[in-house]
């Protein structure tokens, strides 16, 4: 057996850095943020919003704060009026982007065999 996969497998559930992951990416809106700027590049707020029609302008916001205070997204915000701010993920925020395909992919099987 793989030394490293060993280790990992004998973690407790306080290191193991499930539960720090998703402290830091995990909720409703996160990681479809984090996908779609990924996948679409820079993006403005209503160009994020328009993906995510079901998240509530405050929600969404916060989240976008709360990605920015965690480095997985960069806010380009233009000294311009009326205001101009763009949004896109980070190098850190593009170490997730395998974890969100598979989410994704993970997702779309099993919804798919639901119905």
């Amino acid at each position: 057996m793989n030394k490293d996969l060993e280790k990992i497998e004998n973690l407790t559930s306080s290191e193991c850095g499930i539960e720090f992951t998703l402290s830091i990416m995990g909720g409703k809106w996160k990681p479809l943020i984090l996908w779609f700027l990924a996948k679409k590049g820079i993006k403005r707020y209503g160009e994020i919003k328009r993906f995510i029609p079901s998240v509530t302008n405050k929600m969404l916001s916060q989240q976008l704060k709360e990605l920015v205070t965690d480095e997985l997204i960069h806010r380009k915000d233009y000294k311009v009026i009326p205001p101009k701010v763009e949004y896109s993920i980070t190098e850190k925020g593009k170490t997730l982007v395998p974890v969100l395909d598979f989410m994704c992919s993970w997702g779309y099987e099993h919804e798919n065999k639901k119905k």
